[in-house]
């Protein structure tokens, strides 16, 4: 029990991002819900399955290392709720619904809530069915820069621990 007091002790104060801070950069995601960024298209823009399920929003404003963390369990939480309710309204029979081909040189656009914030992705079809063009935007783009200014005061050795409470992608491929 000791350890788990010392390492929250290490977390509060460590790695804040003030709520204005936080707007003027653009943080989003689970780093942003706990800057006190309310932003989460589960709930602001709701499509299927979230606009039947009354999805919460977690939020904090402290937007330290504690904040972030609390926000994880708060939404691992949300999303063990939700795939509750999903399981219980599932209905029976085949789940496939057949998608046309989209003609050649037309543009689709998807925006959906992921843990780090949302994820953009432009397709520009090809032919018979191929992908011609493809843009998946990560939020992580959005937050390194204020990680930047999360570390600014803290100690070396926190830094580690500051970078992975934001834990953004350094490629952009595990979307």
């Amino acid at each position: 029990m000791r350890t788990a007091v010392v390492i929250i002790a290490i977390f509060v104060g460590a790695g804040v991002v003030l709520p204005s801070l936080a707007a003027r950069l653009g943080l989003t995601g689970l780093a942003g819900r706990a800057s006190g960024q309310d932003s989460d298209l589960r709930c602001d823009l709701p499509c299927a399955p979230y606009a039947g399920l009354g999805a919460r929003k977690c939020a904090a404003a402290a937007g330290d290392v504690a904040a972030r963390v609390a926000i994880r369990f708060d939404e691992l939480f949300e999303s063990c709720r939700l795939i509750g309710r999903l399981l219980e309204d599932l209905p029976q029979g085949p789940h496939r619904i057949e998608v046309p081909a989209p003609a050649a040189d037309e543009l689709g656009v998807g925006l959906i809530e992921a843990w780090r914030g949302p994820v953009l992705v432009a397709l520009v079809a090809g032919s018979g069915g191929s992908i011609r063009r493809c843009h998946p935007h990560d939020p992580s783009w959005q937050n390194w820069p204020v990680l930047e200014h999360a570390i600014i005061d803290n100690i070396v050795p926190d830094f580690p621990l500051i970078n992975k409470s934001f834990n953004l992608s350094y490629s952009g491929h595990d979307l």
